[in-house]
């Protein structure tokens, strides 16, 4: 089997990075909200979005260099930066609602 090229390694590794930084950011997202800090709570929310926009332009390269015919070996780093965002975005859209949450509450 083919090697991964370098161009697609560094796609992958930029997916995980931008991820990782969307599910810190939104974290922090929510332990402002917890302390009452509602604008650095919504600050991190617009991190973490943008870090999320930067993952998808990442995973867009790939996806369109593949439907291009570029071979694409599939292997567990692959797999590790598709469920680290999945995560991600899925992290990033409950953190808002417990960010709500913290706002009814106070």
């Amino acid at each position: 089997m083919n090697e991964m090229n370098q161009e697609q390694l560094q796609e992958i590794m930029g997916l995980i990075i931008y991820a990782g930084n969307a599910k810190s950011d939104a974290m922090e997202a929510i332990q402002a909200a917890k302390k009452g800090e509602f604008e650095l709570a919504e600050e991190k929310i617009k991190l973490a979005e943008e870090s999320l926009v930067q993952a998808h332009q990442a995973q867009t390269k790939l996806l369109t260099a593949e439907a291009n015919g570029e071979e694409f070996k599939v292997n567990l780093l692959t797999i590790h930066s598709q469920d680290h965002l999945m995560t991600s975005i899925t992290f990033t859209d409950l953190a808002k609602e417990v960010i709500d949450v913290y706002k009814r509450v106070s």
